[in-house]
């Protein structure tokens, strides 16, 4: 049962990933003529389409695949906790700790982008597709930490700072959902 579960979490994990990262790249207007921006659009298509007709965007946010991957969250949490008791219980609480699961996802996603372009940085020179979206993604995130934090002898800082910052909101998460839990 344990592959089971890893297995299927493994999937929901990257599905919602992908689509945080679409809502994301619509939100940053990033180039959807890029190849990789045309992949991410490509792999959710056929889902946020349908619910687009049935929930509109607000504004520049796709809140059709918001509210998808929200769901996704929880049946990952309601899924798991069926394959850990062997039960299904309803908890009152999936409302409020699927949306903690769901901005947890978005902090992974933020997570690995930095560190993605953070790891581009010292190869490809950005002469690479990818490197563009990642720096249209991340470049928000990172400029106002490099006005307070400069560079210093041509090393930046920004991406170790957005990555301490990710670590501290995930010890407030897991503060928060204990005393959600008690």
């Amino acid at each position: 049962m344990q592959f089971l579960t890893f297995i299927l979490s493994t999937v929901l994990d990257l599905y919602i990933a992908v689509l945080l990262l679409r809502v994301w790249m619509q939100w940053a207007r990033c180039d959807f003529y890029n190849p990789f921006a045309q992949f991410i659009v490509k792999m959710t298509q056929p889902i946020v389409r349908p619910l687009r007709r049935v929930i509109p965007a607000i504004g520049s946010l796709d809140t059709a695949s918001i509210v998808f991957a929200y769901v996704l969250v929880l049946f990952k949490f309601i899924m798991q906790l069926w394959f850990s008791s062997g039960t299904f219980t309803f908890i009152t609480l999936f409302i409020p700790i699927g949306l903690i699961e769901l901005l947890t996802a978005a902090g992974k996603l933020v997570f690995w982008l930095v560190l993605a372009r953070a790891l581009l940085s010292w190869i490809s020179q950005g002469r690479n597709p990818i490197d563009y979206v990642l720096m249209q993604l991340t470049e928000p995130l990172m400029a106002p930490i490099r006005r307070i934090i400069p560079t210093m002898g041509g090393l930046d800082f920004s991406a170790m700072i957005v990555i301490l910052i990710l670590y501290a909101l995930n010890y407030l998460r897991a503060d928060v959902l204990s005393w959600l839990i008690q």
